[in-house]
């Protein structure tokens, strides 16, 4: 169970508005965790596919976590030059891999 539920339900919060605070708090800490465990799944799924050396799957992969990681970034759940840091390492994997081939 997240803090913030457990807060919630202890009686920490007294007032109306901090328990407002902690139900938002806690829709925002799971929409933030899908975005960002989306990203995470999209690169690993393009890492994987870029070791195996199926390019053609590999390039779609990277594509696809290049758009969720610019969602991520967008939406604030992560910063964007991390998203930024991210692709471009995900883009060099690409192209050597690419040139070795």
């Amino acid at each position: 169970m997240p803090a913030t539920q457990a807060r919630e339900e202890s009686g920490l919060a007294n007032t109306k508005s901090a328990l407002k605070r902690l139900r938002s708090a806690r829709r925002r800490y799971l929409q933030n965790r899908a975005y960002r465990g989306g990203s995470r799944t999209a690169v690993r799924k393009a890492r994987i596919l870029i070791q195996r050396g199926e390019m053609e799957e590999a390039r779609a992969a990277v594509r696809e976590a290049i758009r969720v990681l610019d969602k991520a970034a967008e939406k604030g759940v992560i910063h964007k030059n991390n998203a930024a840091r991210r692709k471009s390492r995900l883009m060099q994997a690409l192209n050597q891999a690419e040139r070795a081939a």
